[in-house]
């Protein structure tokens, strides 16, 4: 016992070392809204239109909220592009019909789909594995043109876009398996790809006149059970759909958004997966691999009343663009 108290107050003396250090040395990476054109939803600012999509992909960025950084325990960096990943195309949701729980066994064959061995690996290490779903309501956009690259630095172009709401369903457990794998944006993309994971709304929101970094101000609601869990303006994103774009192109140079396709642009503070700074560094100087934190997810979420469970109707909301609603289900509801 004596061991353990000296070991948990080196652990702490350090952690606030650290702490100290890291509040210094990265003052000058403080996330910060970007500087955005608002525009208005008045008769004269656009207008609403049938969404109708059929995009060739489906890209998604993360980390784009100073809350959403905060709660998962994440750095932020300007100078390096925020997490981009793609989501399948059967994951669309058009209609909001409901939204299947994944099982052990579809858990199993994603991440096995992923990673050849990974499957099998997780059937053996973990009798329970639950999907830890979550929810994300997002603003998303459409291309309703193509986009000029070379242009895209250009402070005076934009390319015209509709904007939506949409909700990023995530099974949290495949997003977990791909932690210190070099690839783990991929491990995200799978994790939000399960079908119906993409409801979407109906209508889009169009710009009278696209203006270079606009965006549509509108505050984000999410409702679970009627109860809110996340509650945001968009503006208060720390990039604007444009820089979103150009990190897009980086990351897919040969596969770079076009008319038609779609970008989700990211969730704010409020999710169910939350990970304060000091477990993040814990596991980091414990060295904890995946099967590790995964296990540990698994533990605390079991007491994690956040989490989707059957039955579960999520709504995201946000005024103009209306409520995209979904209920959860599992094979035995």
């Amino acid at each position: 016992m004596k061991r353990l108290s000296v070991f948990l107050i080196v652990i702490a003396a350090a952690y606030l070392a650290y702490s100290a250090y890291y509040s210094f040395a990265s003052s000058s990476q403080v996330p910060r809204p970007a500087n955005f054109n608002c525009l208005g939803t008045g008769s004269g600012d656009g207008q609403l239109l049938p969404l109708e999509p059929k995009p060739k992909y489906i890209y998604g960025l993360g980390l784009t909220y100073a809350t959403h950084l905060k709660e998962t325990g994440s750095k932020f960096n300007r100078d390096i592009p925020p997490p981009v990943f793609k989501k399948a195309l059967t994951s669309l949701n058009r209609s909001c019909e409901p939204v299947r729980m994944p099982d052990r066994q579809a858990i199993i064959e994603r991440a096995e789909n992923i990673e050849p061995g990974l499957g099998k690996k997780i059937d053996k290490k973990f009798a329970k594995l639950p999907p830890l779903l979550d929810y994300e309501g997002e603003l998303a956009f459409i291309l309703l043109e193509d986009v000029h690259w070379d242009k895209i630095r250009d402070p005076d172009y934009s390319p015209r876009i509709g904007y939506f709401l949409a909700n990023d369903i995530s099974a949290r457990t495949i997003a977990i398996l791909g932690e210190g794998v070099p690839n783990i944006y991929d491990y995200w993309g799978a994790s939000k790809s399960f079908e119906g994971f993409l409801p979407i709304g109906r209508q889009m929101w169009v710009p009278a006149l696209e203006k270079p970094d606009s965006i549509l101000c509108v505050t984000i609601t999410t409702k679970v059970n009627g109860i809110v869990r996340q509650k945001q303006p968009v503006c208060d994103m720390v990039y604007t759909p444009k820089e979103m774009l150009g990190f897009i192109y980086e990351i897919f140079p040969d596969e770079p958004p076009q008319k038609g396709d779609m970008v989700l642009t990211g969730t704010s503070g409020g999710v169910a997966l939350q990970v304060p700074a000091w477990k993040t560094w814990l596991s980091k100087v414990l060295r904890l691999d995946r099967f590790a934190k995964l296990t540990a997810s698994i533990g605390s979420g079991s007491g994690n009343k956040k989490f989707l469970k059957s039955g579960d109707v999520v709504e995201v909301s946000s005024g103009i663009l209306g409520t995209v609603k979904i209920k959860i289900f599992d094979t035995g509801a």
